[in-house]
């Protein structure tokens, strides 16, 4: 590694921006952030040291990409990581021309639509016989008489629970696809499942060659809101066989780079259901690295074809998101009995998701940004969970 090498994180308002920008500079980079919120964990972390106020990527993805080709053809830099899927998307759009000036490492542009992309994805699993829900495509000569109800009708690609509806019947269901079709694009449905499951999320890393370098696995046991949302508990676990459903498929999609799983827990029937690929570090991605996973580093030594280290994965740690866990509290009639215990604040196995006492400022204007968002009524839409 060059002495001061910088590194460019995209999206960096997002809270995962606080560990990935910390394990960096202990690694020896320069980081440098890409934000778009002032209040935001990103923009006031003590361990990035330039941060550049910018556009929002989601609905300008032309002019950001523009604004990132600018900056790397006027300062070196070395490697270049999204925090969002929007800024992923525009990385494995742009792969060879953003490679005159830096390094980055994602599928190519094809393979990444196919992973990114619901429905897509539905079917490379049924076509590698992996578990993954009854899915139909809209966009096809269907019938939907074999759907099993009640049943969600999701856009191809979205994120969160945006354009994504919970219905009852055959009935319903024909009557709601013009109108979601229309407003969000191609869409597809799926048989609804149902709650009471483990809810798992699984990371890995693949080099060029197609190897797997390095993965982590997390299993949610509290989101906020309570009915569907962001993680605010997780416990890192293992799950060799589900690790390995997800590898095939990231071979079958010819992956590179980093790859975040969501995967859904039937408990009719017991089995890990693959939902979807998210292609950048997930917010509670910290729960792996205090579990061993140094994935700042591994992501950039893969980036820049370095040397991998050996890092020992030690499962069992568990990683709360303070603000949102006290929402939780507050709001599910679970608070008393949960597992791990809410009350269970300290311990050689307790991490904070959101609080970092070597970087206080990420934390208080991290937090006051969510607090000021909780007023705005698009955001609590956003995270109201499925209609």
């Amino acid at each position: 590694m060059e002495t001061n090498a910088t590194v460019l994180l995209l999206e960096a308002y997002l809270i995962q921006t606080q560990i990935i920008a910390k394990t960096l500079h202990q690694a020896g980079y320069r980081v440098v952030s890409f934000c778009e919120e002032k209040y935001s964990y990103g923009f006031h972390s003590r361990y990035i040291d330039e941060k550049v106020h910018t556009i929002p990527c989601e609905g300008n993805q032309e002019e950001y990409f523009k604004l990132i080709l600018e900056y790397i053809q006027s300062h070196p830099v070395c490697a270049i990581i999204p925090m969002s899927d929007e800024s992923a998307k525009i990385i494995a759009e742009h792969k060879d021309e953003l490679g005159k000036y830096t390094s980055v490492s994602c599928p190519e542009y094809e393979n990444f639509v196919k992973g990114y992309d619901k429905n897509e994805l539905m079917k490379v699993c049924k076509g590698m016989n992996v578990d993954h829900p009854l899915t139909i495509d809209l966009s096809e000569d269907y019938s939907l008489d074999d759907m099993l109800y009640p049943a969600i009708i999701k856009p191809n690609i979205t994120s969160g629970g945006r354009g994504m509806s919970i219905v009852e019947n055959k009935e319903e269901l024909e009557s709601i696809i013009p109108s979601t079709i229309a407003q969000f694009g191609q869409c597809h449905v799926q048989e609804f499942i149902p709650q009471g499951g483990r809810q798992i999320k699984v990371q890995m890393l693949i080099n060029e060659k197609g190897d797997m370098v390095c993965y982590s696995v997390m299993q949610k046991t509290r989101w906020y809101p309570v009915k569907g949302g962001s993680s605010c508990c997780n416990i890192s676990i293992d799950e060799p066989q589900l690790l390995a459903d997800c590898y095939r498929v990231l071979t079958a999609l010819e992956w590179r780079g980093f790859a975040d799983f969501d995967v859904i827990e039937d408990p009719r029937n017991g089995k890990l259901k693959i939902m979807e690929i998210n292609p950048r570090v997930p917010a509670c991605v910290k729960s792996a690295v205090v579990s061993g996973i140094n994935w700042g580093e591994a992501i950039v030594n893969d980036i820049l074809h370095l040397p991998q280290k050996h890092y020992e994965y030690t499962p069992g740690k568990t990683l709360r998101f303070l603000g949102f866990d006290m929402l939780w509290f507050l709001k599910s009639p679970d608070r008393f009995k949960a597992a791990p215990s809410w009350f269970k604040f300290f311990g050689n196995d307790v991490y904070y998701q959101d609080l970092d006492f070597s970087d206080l400022g990420s934390f208080i204007w991290g937090t006051f940004g969510n607090i000021k968002k909780l007023f705005s009524s698009d955001f609590r839409k956003s995270k109201a969970g499925l209609n």
